[in-house]
């Protein structure tokens, strides 16, 4: 199987560009204010029409309201959502479009059973997102202890947390996510991604996956 990549994060036309060219599958545009990734529905709508087809755009949030998913659905016309905050599974499945609902993962608490007590009622999710568990949501190059994830989980799973090129073959090989998801390892300064390391990072999943 291979593992799809997701680049999260992106801020620059360039550098969704730089993804599609080294062969991820999608782009991630986060509309979380606090984030030094924040993209206002605008800039968001560049950044898309400056990809190739065939890869998909995700509209990333923490905590919105529903006014604020609607706006950026209207306006950027992502291919999913991803929820990264305690959105409710009501919430998630309200605007009748594909989404990834993420897990954030502390350690001795939210180990083996207690993920997937907390993931279940997403069970309308196309896949399930493990990230760290750290102060900002996401996006700090933090990874968690992939030794605690268990094995059956009834949605395609996504790792994300502290990947980089020098890790991310390992990760794939003990996880065996379907897709790993990527932001402050491939760059250069919050926000700047470095086309170098995207393709550093897309090079050992393929080399994962052989």
């Amino acid at each position: 199987m291979r593992t799809r990549v997701k680049v999260c994060g992106i801020t620059r036309p360039a550098h969704a560009r730089a993804a599609a060219e080294a062969g991820a599958d999608a782009i991630g545009l986060v509309f979380y204010p606090p984030s030094p990734r924040y993209l206002a529905a605008e800039r968001a709508a560049e950044i898309r029409d400056a990809l190739p087809p065939f890869v998909q755009t995700v509209a990333l949030f923490v905590n919105p309201d529903a006014a604020q998913v609607a706006q950026v659905i209207g306006r950027v016309r992502p291919a999913l959502l991803q929820f990264h905050g305690e959105e409710t599974p009501q919430f998630c499945a309200q605007f009748g479009m594909p989404y990834i609902k993420a897990c954030r993962v502390r350690a001795g608490v939210s180990q083996g059973p207690d993920l997937l007590e907390y993931l279940r009622p997403f069970s309308s999710a196309a896949a399930w997102l493990l990230d760290s568990h750290v102060a900002q949501y996401g996006g700090v190059g933090e990874r968690f202890d992939w030794s605690i994830v268990p094995r059956g989980f009834e949605r395609p799973l996504v790792l994300s947390g502290g990947l980089a090129p020098d890790n991310v073959a390992e990760a794939i090989r003990r996880v065996h996510p379907w897709g790993v998801d990527v932001s402050s390892g491939v760059e250069s300064g919050k926000g700047i991604k470095d086309p170098a390391k995207i393709a550093a990072f897309i090079a050992e999943v393929r080399n994962a996956d052989v």
